[in-house]
């Protein structure tokens, strides 16, 4: 087996002085690409495995096929951009049979006051602004908490 020479060791000592845009600058070089990681032990290793591949050579070819046969079955696994999850669970999720058609008008009578809420295809609009839910508006309504849908008469009666 192999073992390190000294020159690799002290590049691999001296890689975790580096600061983290150092890393990435260092990464750039050796893979030829900009990484959007910046988690230093990742970068780290990541460095390292690739210098000592340099130095000794890579996975051999029975190594290689292994990894792209498993590869090839394995599921994808990529990071979101934000908020994507909620908006593709948004656009997933059926939309509630309790709620009428968007541009419906909800009215309700507290405190002498009644107030309005329009349906919209994704959410609802009071008072000029949009609210995710129904339970929302009421409790912004009243002050305390209540079921959306009960106090806009919304919830299904049971049948007798």
């Amino acid at each position: 087996m192999a073992t390190t020479d000294d020159s690799l060791l002290r590049e691999m000592v001296a890689l975790r002085k580096l600061t983290v845009e150092e890393l990435r600058a260092r990464y750039l070089a050796l893979f030829g690409e900009e990484t959007t990681i910046r988690n230093k032990d990742y970068l780290f290793k990541r460095i390292a495995y690739r210098l000592q591949e340099k130095k000794y050579g890579g996975l051999t070819e029975e190594a290689r096929a292994r990894a792209e046969s498993l590869a090839a079955q394995a599921p994808v696994r990529r990071r979101l951009p934000p908020g994507a999850a909620e908006e593709m669970a948004r656009a997933t999720r059926p939309r509630d049979p309790r709620l009428p058609v968007p541009g419906t008008v909800l009215r309700r009578t507290h405190g002498g006051v009644e107030h309005a809420v329009t349906v919209l295809d994704e959410g609802f609009e009071y008072l000029g602004e949009r609210f995710e839910s129904l339970s929302v508006v009421a409790r912004k309504i009243t002050g305390t908490r209540w079921n959306g849908y009960g106090y806009f008469g919304l919830l299904a009666k049971e049948s007798a």
